[in-house]
């Protein structure tokens, strides 16, 4: 059974990628904040939708890792999620552009003489972290993230549409490598595109802590597209059961964000040492409400709502409760940017509404593209008939 893009849909998507323009020209056009406003929500927007297609990539992986069959009728939808990486590459390569071309001030570092000694604008903190964070090597590390995960990406899909015995061998060998990689870069790349933007703080659990957002972020994506596709007929063969385990995972990960950002911020907040106090004195200073709110809705809601069997497998509990954790986790990256770019002038208002549904509509219509390129079930999976009778 095949997907069909159809115009209604693409007419809202449109609706909304033009309210993201015209939001986003409104914070361009912010005088108070001289065009920071917008290059700060480009980032949070860039690198929320990416980190969803960055998500499903890894959950990809992990499908073929373990040989799981349960989900073999849902591989069409985690692939259409892990392609719009290529174009996400795209706006976290311009995001980052706009710090090294002095367009923005979002990274501290890349400022000009800022680790030349003598200079007006030397800082001794950030000298001593040169090794590491100088240009250079940052888009070396870029480039080389971006190109993993695009290359992955177009492979596994390759072997994908083969439909063989032999490619699905092959990824199952491919995906091991690619989980190495990921572990290491998954981390790598929110210190380098997130937590280096709080130039003088560090985390060791800042890798753990961006990377169980966005999974927990692209599992929600890919649970309400599932059932939405069920819901119009389009996926027949998936039932309640397989309905039931992406909400338990969207559940289960909901519980690891909860932890890991527990543990850093208890962790820094009992050792109370000055240049890691420093992050969580800026958040809770001026954005203390929605960081407690962000909190609450991300743990408590799913506890609350999603903990049943009966909920799991309510479609229309689902979406709604899916809904507003996955912009409690988008208010979260807001979180995590905004106050080391705008201080305490960042808010949550029009503009910023605007260009987050301008950005995921953007997200929508790639992943629905790429849905309709190809038949939504995959026909020769060795585990096909597996999963077909997955019930409990």
């Amino acid at each position: 059974m095949q997907f069909i893009f159809n115009n209604k849909i693409k007419a809202v998507l449109a609706v909304l990628m033009l309210l993201g323009v015209v939001s986003s020209v409104f914070a361009f056009l912010d005088h108070a904040s001289h065009g920071q406003r917008f290059w700060s929500n480009f980032l949070i927007d860039g690198f929320f939708v990416f980190s969803l297609g960055l998500g499903a990539l890894f959950f990809l992986a992990l499908q073929y890792a373990t040989e799981a069959a349960w989900s073999v009728l849902l591989k069409r939808v985690f692939e259409a999620t892990a392609l719009f990486i290529p174009v996400g590459a795209v706006l976290i390569i311009i995001a980052l552009l706009s710090g090294t071309l002095h367009l923005s001030h979002t990274y501290h570092w890349m400022l000009e003489g800022i680790m030349q000694k003598g200079h007006e604008n030397y800082d001794a903190i950030i000298a001593g972290k040169a090794g590491y964070l100088n240009q250079p090597f940052f888009w070396l590390r870029t480039l080389v993230y971006l190109g993993t995960f695009i290359a992955f990406v177009y492979i596994f899909r390759k072997r994908s549409l083969l439909e063989e015995v032999a490619s699905y061998k092959g990824s199952v060998k491919l995906s091991a490598i690619f989980l190495v990689l990921f572990g290491v870069f998954s981390s790598t790349l929110s210190w380098d595109w997130i937590m280096s933007i709080d130039t003088h703080w560090f985390s060791t659990l800042f890798g753990w802590y961006v990377f169980a957002g966005f999974w927990c972020s692209a599992l929600i994506f890919m649970l309400v597209l599932t059932v939405a596709l069920k819901m119009q007929g389009l996926l027949p063969n998936v039932n309640d059961s397989h309905i039931h385990d992406l909400s338990k995972w969207v559940f289960a990960l909901s519980f690891l964000w909860s932890y890991v950002w527990f543990a850093q911020f208890m962790l820094i907040w009992y050792s109370d040492i000055p240049e890691e106090v420093t992050y969580y004195q800026e958040r809770f200073g001026h954005y203390k409400v929605l960081m407690l709110g962000v909190f609450a809705v991300n743990f408590i809601l799913p506890m609350i709502l999603l903990m049943s069997r009966d909920a799991k497998r309510n479609y229309t509990r689902i979406i709604w409760v899916s809904s507003i954790i996955f912009v409690g986790h988008w208010l979260d990256v807001f979180l995590m940017i905004t106050p080391g770019t705008l201080h305490e002038k960042g808010q949550v208002s029009f503009v910023e509404i605007g260009m987050f549904l301008g950005f995921v509509a953007l997200f929508v219509w790639v992943v629905l593209q790429n849905l309709s390129k190809a038949p939504l079930e995959i026909q020769n999976h060795p585990f096909k008939e597996e999963s077909e009778h997955h019930h409990f």
